[in-house]
This record gives structure tokens, C-alpha cells and sequence, in this order.
């Protein structure tokens, strides 16, 4: 049997293409709409914001604002935030600042935007930086942010700010030095290592605040803190997570995690024990051929079910990403392929 390379993602939400999605997240929230949506506006505003995705990747830039805008139209101009951010980054790479920042003041006017730390980072929005308007934009973002945060643990918010950062700092870099070097090469080894370094740090942080404090939610530490929380259990050895597993689920019950990013974490766990995923979330790579595809998952037809009850989108728009096609004999087959080989090991 081949090796099998666990496919890395690279980066979360330092980039627009980090924030963004293939496919609208059912879960956000919609801007109120005064227009009744009819199924083929609804349809015509996913598929338009599908496409406005694809060419973002192609950097086809002009187009993908144009085909958001589609989008935003087919609803009566309303759009779930994330799109109309990302709507955003579309515009300001292809020079249109006039457009950029009317997305980027309805989002910190309307949605009460908030995340300034993402905002003030994306290579994306570079274009509007000199903008005497982007100055007033961010003077309404940290306003929001100060109004948002005020009832939360301040030192705590610093402090898994700082853990995110680093989690994320040498991940960011890893499709740019692979693809620059190869996956061989000293550079990609020593990124690898100074990351293994990193979360081995953030873990001892982590584990110490989840073994004195528990699993705390977004009301304590914020949205960000909240999610730091299981990046690092998620980035950390399988005895770690099995460890604060029960942990994350006893707090997904309290309101206090992400019913969605505990499938995560179940699915990993399930393949790191040999056994197959429940979710689908976990994409691995041929080695050799570097070939992506879905992990072996159980009851693969039912797949769609067990992600709509734990918040996540379906298996074909979220594999979609990759550009990979959902097929559940092909999927099957390769399951069947795999467990044999690995059975004569």
C-alpha cells in the first residue's frame, strides 16, 4: 500500500481565501431582508457564490465580484457577512475601492463587524490601506470589537490571541514554501519543525488553562478564544485529544464549543485509532501521486444526515474546496482497498 500523507490546510481566516468558503455556511446569519426568498432566489444566490469562490481561486478577480454581486442581487441585496466580506476582498484586488469599502461599511455598520485582527492583517484589502477611508472603517471595526469584548476576560482574550497567532504562523507559510522548494526540500523540514516546536508550546498554555478552568465559552473568552481552544487540541497528539475530548463534548451540551468543530476533532481522533471518520472532514493525500480524497468514512450514504445534525454543510459542497467530486461507490471502493491493504501489514 502506498504511504498516505494526511493533507494539510494551510492557514484559517488570515486571508480572504483562508475566512472564505467554497460554499455558503447555513449556520451564519443572514442580514434581515424585507424581499420573501423563493427557493430559486435562494439557489441562484448559493451557486452565484460558488462561482464567485472558483474564480477568486483563479484570481480571476474582476469576475468574482461581479458574480458575488449576482449573488447579493438574486436576494435583494442582502448577503450572509462572510460572502460579502470575501465580496469585498474580490473588489480591492481588482482596484475597485469604491465597491471594496461599500461592503466593508456595511459590514462594520450593519453586521457590527468586529474582527480587527483579521481585518488590519489581509494581504487581501492591501489595495485600500492608503485610503483615507480605510482609517474611518477601522475606527468603527475597533468600536465594535471594544463593545463586543467589554464583558469578557481581557487577560484571557490576549492570551489565546497570542496562541492563535502562533498556531497559525508557520501553517500560513506552508503553501508558499512547498510550492516554492518541494515537499523534500530543508526549508519545508525546518518549517515543519519550528511548527512542531510552536504547538507543543501552545499546548502546555492550553491544557493548563482547560485543566484549571474547563472548557470555557464564547461569553468568557470570545468568539476567537473559543475556537483557539480546540485549533490546539485539534493540531495536538491523539492521547491529548482523547484526553479533553470528553471535555469539548460535556461543553458542546452547555453552549460552551462548537457542535461542528467537535465532529472535527471525532473524525481526526477516529483515523488517528484506525478507524473511519463520521463526518467526512478529514481529506488525505497520496503520497506519491498526491491524490486527494475523502478518508474512509462510515455509512458514506448517510453522510449528509450526520453533518446537518451537527451544524456542517454537505460532504460534496465542503469537498468541493478541493475540487474533488463526491461519489459514494468510488468512495466505497477505495475504502475497501485501503482496509485490505492495511490488513496485510
Amino acid at each position: 500500500m502506498k504511504k498516505l500523507l494526511l493533507l494539510v490546510v494551510i492557514g484559517l481566516l488570515t486571508s480572504c481565501k483562508m475566512q472564505k468558503s467554497s460554499v455558503t455556511k447555513t449556520t451564519e446569519v443572514m442580514e434581515v431582508t424585507g424581499k420573501q426568498m423563493i427557493k430559486e432566489d435562494k439557489e441562484k444566490y448559493a451557486v452565484s457564490i460558488k462561482e464567485a469562490w472558483k474564480l477568486y481561486e483563479q484570481k480571476d478577480y474582476v469576475n468574482s465580484a461581479k458574480k458575488y454581486q449576482v449573488g447579493f442581487d438574486a436576494i435583494g441585496g442582502k448577503a450572509f457577512s462572510n460572502d460579502r466580506y470575501n465580496a469585498s476582498c474580490s473588489y480591492s484586488l481588482a482596484g475597485n475601492s469604491e465597491r471594496a469599502f461599500y461592503h466593508l461599511f456595511r459590514l462594520a455598520n450593519d453586521s457590527k463587524y468586529s474582527n480587527l485582527g483579521h481585518i488590519t492583517t489581509d494581504t487581501d484589502l492591501n489595495f485600500l490601506y492608503k485610503d483615507k477611508q480605510w482609517n474611518q472603517l477601522i475606527t468603527i471595526v475597533k468600536t465594535n470589537k471594544i463593545k463586543k469584548e467589554k464583558d469578557l476576560d481581557k487577560p484571557l482574550v490576549i492570551m489565546l490571541d497570542s496562541i492563535f497567532q502562533k498556531d497559525q504562523k508557520y501553517r500560513n507559510q506552508y503553501g508558499t514554501v512547498l510550492k516554492k522548494h518541494g515537499k523534500d526540500s530543508k526549508e519545508v523540514k525546518e518549517l515543519l519543525r519550528l511548527n512542531k516546536e510552536s504547538d507543543s508550546l501552545n499546548l502546555l498554555q492550553i491544557t493548563k488553562l482547560l485543566d484549571e478552568k474547563g472548557w470555557l465559552g464564547k461569553n468568557i473568552i470570545g468568539g476567537m478564544g473559543n475556537a483557539t481552544l480546540f485549533l490546539v487540541i485539534q493540531h495536538s497528539d491523539i492521547d491529548t485529544q482523547l484526553k479533553y475530548m470528553p471535555m469539548m463534548k460535556d461543553a458542546v451540551l452547555k453552549g460552551n464549543a462548537n457542535s461542528s468543530s467537535l465532529a472535527l476533532l471525532q473524525d481526526r481522533v477516529a483515523l488517528g485509532q484506525g478507524k473511519r471518520q463520521i463526518y467526512g472532514s478529514q481529506i488525505h493525500s497520496d503520497i506519491e501521486t498526491q491524490e486527494k480524497y475523502v478518508a474512509p468514512l462510515i455509512d458514506p450514504k448517510n453522510v449528509d444526515k450526520r453533518r446537518a445534525e451537527v451544524g456542517l454543510g454537505k460532504l460534496k459542497d465542503y469537498i468541493g474546496h478541493w475540487d474533488l467530486v463526491w461519489d459514494v461507490k468510488k468512495h466505497i471502493e477505495r475504502t475497501a482497498k485501503i482496509e485490505a491493504e492495511n490488513i496485510k501489514k
